[in-house]
């Protein structure tokens, strides 16, 4: 017998036998579809019910990639993302041909000057340099891999002038003075993973003039590894400064803030993708994330809606002030509005007795989190662009505004949304799934899961072995520094010589007719008799 008919041969046993498994295994799976009491389509469709599954499970997948078009897909689109990815990797974000924007539609858009300002009138600091590692596109071909190269690039940190720093907590022993207003939102170690989170703290650190806000998990490590301001986070849980007993502990607190890193306190009191207290599912908490929070390990954690060390205004400025005296350090809290009510009670309750929080964060309903209900999600809180004008307008109607500076946060991760958040009054902004994305994030939508599978929000150390902290690091630092940039871009553009000038004059809406409105129409608008206009569209 030769060696081909040999080959034949054995080919047909080895089909045969493959044939045989399939039978076997399909057979098995018929008889385990027909006799399964849970699903009444694999009962009916045995095998064939199984496709059904299979693609609704790789649903979003498919429509992420393939059926939705570049504008389409939440909570970022394709476009919006990309425009991330781009500003983080290569270290520029432009387009060509013309904006995608639907300009038929209502929107806010940003006034711009007949006399824009030069480069060199901007009050940029050009003595702060930084070097980073950004990829040069060489090619882009269909059929093969894309040619990039790695270089090294140094650039302006783009940081504010001297005179523009923006002062946190003036009164205060310590105060923290900031020269870049965009900085990290509250994301706990535990929600996302310790290289996740060392990635970060070491890109901001590159970055410089920025700030990363631990979450309610509190103070890791790893948070500490890039030598980044810190904004210390504490939720109603108590998380790092509490005793065995959950009780909030004067002690600990004072121990955190001899932390030179740690620049300022924030109580969180809501947050916008979730206005209750924070939950994180047992697999995450691994022993280490255990005692940073004094809790159990492999126990869901849930805190508490609220402090129950204080109820109202009144209780809560009087805590804000024990801590601050406490630690030396400015104390701000973090919170969703509902409406002008709220707004106008917090401004109202500043000018009758004094005492006020160093800032407050402002984070609009369309903000994201680990783990949340959809319906907390979805319908409670407004968003940002609806509360933070609010906001700012009671401020100035009591005459307090100077007493406190404005964090904004959702959704404001290119430089037009900064702009027109910082012309609605914020001071600063935060931004969280931005720089998620940046150390690698795709949107999977499997934060509550535990199963992440680029390892930014999971605790699994196998599935973090995927993110190498050496590469995405400079990642982050580009981010920062080109949002900086386009912010400074975008202020010449308006005729300002710096972004920190921003105001409401600053900025208009359209609506879908045309006709083009104030900032100041529009909160008469939502505080008076007439229909309230939609200020949630976005750019």
């Amino acid at each position: 017998m030769n060696l081909a008919n040999l080959l034949i041969i054995v080919g047909f046993f080895i089909l045969a036998i493959i044939l045989f498994i399939l039978i076997v295994i399909g057979l098995y799976l018929y008889f385990i579809d027909r006799t399964q009491k849970q699903h009444p389509i694999l009962r009916n469709y045995p095998l064939l019910g199984r496709v059904r599954y299979f693609f609704e499970q790789i649903g979003p997948e498919l429509r992420q990639y393939w059926f939705n078009n570049d504008r389409e897909g939440k909570p970022f689109s394709r476009n919006e993302y990309q425009h991330i990815v781009r500003k983080a990797k290569y270290k520029r974000d432009v387009i060509g041909f013309g904006s995608q924007r639907d300009f038929e539609e209502q929107g806010f858009y940003v006034r711009n000057s007949l006399f824009p300002k030069l480069t060199e009138e901007l009050e940029i600091d050009q003595g702060t340099k930084v070097t980073t590692n950004r990829y040069l596109l060489i090619k882009d071909p269909l059929f093969t891999q894309r040619e990039e190269r790695l270089e090294k690039h140094e650039s302006t940190a783009y940081l504010l002038n001297d005179k523009d720093t923006i002062v946190i907590g003036e009164k205060a022993e310590q105060p923290f003075r900031v020269r870049g207003q965009i900085g990290m939102s509250a994301m706990s170690y535990g929600s996302l993973g310790h290289r996740a989170i060392t990635a970060l703290s070491e890109g901001l650190g590159i970055a410089q003039g920025t700030w990363m806000n631990t979450g309610e998990g509190g103070l890791s490590d790893y948070h500490l590894k890039g030598g980044v301001d810190i904004i210390m986070q504490i939720g109603p849980g108590l998380f790092g400064v509490r005793d065995k007993e959950g009780n909030f502990s004067w002690d600990a607190l004072l121990e955190k803030s001899k932390i030179p890193q740690i620049k300022a306190f924030e109580l969180k009191l809501a947050q916008g993708a979730k206005t209750r207290g924070g939950h994180v599912d047992a697999e995450k908490v691994t022993p280490e994330i255990a005692k940073i929070r004094m809790v159990e390990p492999y126990q869901s954690i849930d805190s508490p809606n609220r402090f129950r060390e204080f109820s109202d205004l009144p209780s809560l400025f009087d805590f804000i002030e024990k801590i601050r005296k406490h630690s030396g350090k400015p104390v701000g809290m973090k919170v969703v509005i509902g409406s002008h009510h709220e707004a106008e009670q917090l401004a109202k309750q500043i000018k009758d007795t004094g005492k006020a929080p160093d800032f407050i964060t402002i984070d609009g309903g369309e903000g994201g989190t680990g783990a949340s209900y959809q319906e907390l999600a979805d319908s409670v809180g407004l968003p940002i662009r609806s509360a933070l004008p609010l906001v700012d307008h009671a401020l100035r109607m009591q005459g307090v505004r100077h007493k406190v500076k404005l964090i904004a946060s959702g959704k404001l991760f290119s430089p037009d949304r900064i702009a027109i958040a910082l012309a609605m009054g914020a001071d600063l902004v935060n931004i969280a799934r931005g720089f998620m994305i940046t150390v690698g994030c795709i949107q999977t939508l499997k934060c509550a899961s535990n199963v992440c599978p680029v390892g930014v929000a999971t605790t699994d150390p196998d599935l973090q072995k995927a993110l190498v902290i050496d590469e995405k690091k400079y990642r982050t630092a580009n981010y920062v520094i080109t949002m900086r940039k386009g912010l400074f871009r975008i202020a010449a553009a308006a005729g300002l010589d710096s972004p920190v000038h921003f105001r409401g004059e600053h900025i208009v809406y359209k609506d879908n007719k045309g006709k083009t409105w104030s900032l100041e129409d529009i909160y008469q608008s939502m505080v008076g008799n007439q229909p309230t206009k939609d200020m949630t569209d976005v750019n």
